[in-house]
């Protein structure tokens, strides 16, 4: 079963972008339970984004890309 990782809300505004900074894991790397897997920012603050649960990363958003908060960026199998 397929655990989606998205895009942490860092701000109050729903439509805020952030941008996906640097990416730990690539994908097909198996990852543990709270495994820092990707760091994201909003508005010059920043965040590690930690694996739910132990499996295979695919990584679907590319480093430096903009993203929704809220918004699909991973996939754990």
């Amino acid at each position: 079963m397929s655990q989606i990782i998205t895009f942490p809300a860092l701000s109050n505004d729903e439509s805020a972008e952030g941008v996906l900074s640097t990416w730990f894991v690539r994908t097909g790397e198996a990852v543990r339970t709270g495994q820092v897997i990707a760091e994201v920012m909003v508005d010059k603050v920043s965040m590690d984004v930690e694996s739910p649960i132990d499996g295979v990363v695919t990584c679907l958003v590319e480093e430096e890309e903009a993203v929704p908060q809220g918004a699909e960026i991973a996939r754990i199998d």
